[in-house]
């Protein structure tokens, strides 16, 4: 899935956002890197040096004189905009993005992000099938280049990794509300031999806190197992104590 996702710089500013960028895309599995007219000479050290573990990326980045080269190779083209346009594109949110990659699985994306002072022109706005717009707050819209497409890369990373989590998750065992309900009696009954419930008016609602404690865990029958020995082996040394 990561081989349909290019990402399209056009005229990055300063040559450490790209290299945060190359490192961004190598950490979530993504390598297709192309560059539009960056302001300064190419190729670039300090695009090197915040690369880090990502210097293959940059090596092998392409780069274009101009926005209809770079995005020639693609099916659908994203723009990124941390504002609203008055042009005749649709806007889209990431909920909708994520949508339409689902629907077009053997699609090649493009997503295209502006300099970083100005963002994207309306010309190449023009090229592009959809905007996209990371919601921010209203005191300061606009995020770094580096920072926008790390989390359009998380998105869809995390989107195609989706069934991989789900599946790791199944694998955790919750213990049965029977196994918990027998760990609650007897920490219960250990409580009542240690006079912890003062004032006993207020026993019920300090049984209720507890249950609900343990029950919000949800606790996998190793964790539960874990617990109650922590239970026994104190209640023992109490009594040996004692």
């Amino acid at each position: 899935m990561s081989k349909n996702f290019g990402f399209i710089l056009v005229k990055p500013q300063l040559g450490e956002n790209i290299g945060a960028c190359a490192r961004s895309l190598k950490n979530f599995g993504f390598s297709d890197l192309n560059i539009v007219s960056p302001k300064q000479s190419w190729p670039n050290h300090k695009a090197k040096v915040t690369s880090v573990g990502a210097y293959d990326l940059i090596k092998k980045a392409k780069i274009f004189k101009n926005t209809r080269e770079a995005i020639n190779k693609y099916t659908i083209v994203i723009s990124l905009s941390a504002r609203k346009r008055d042009i005749n594109k649709k806007h889209i949110s990431i909920n909708q993005f994520l949508k339409i990659i689902q629907t077009k699985k053997n699609t090649k994306f493009g997503l295209m992000f502006g300099p970083e002072a100005s963002g994207l022109t309306n010309e190449d706005l023009s090229l592009s099938n959809f905007i996209l717009q990371i919601p921010t707050s209203k005191k300061l819209k606009s995020m770094n280049l580096s920072h926008s497409l790390t989390l359009i890369c998380y998105e869809i990373f995390k989107l195609k990794n989706s069934k991989k989590f789900s599946k790791n998750s199944k694998n955790i065992k919750i213990s049965s509300k029977r196994q918990i309900s027998s760990l609650l009696l007897h920490l219960k009954n250990l409580l009542e031999k240690k006079d912890f419930f003062i004032p006993i008016e207020k026993k019920h609602s300090m049984i209720m806190n507890i249950n609900n404690l343990i029950y919000r865990m949800q606790p996998s029958d190793k964790e539960l197992r874990i617990l109650a020995s922590i239970i026994s082996s104190l209640s023992k040394k109490n009594i040996n104590h004692n």
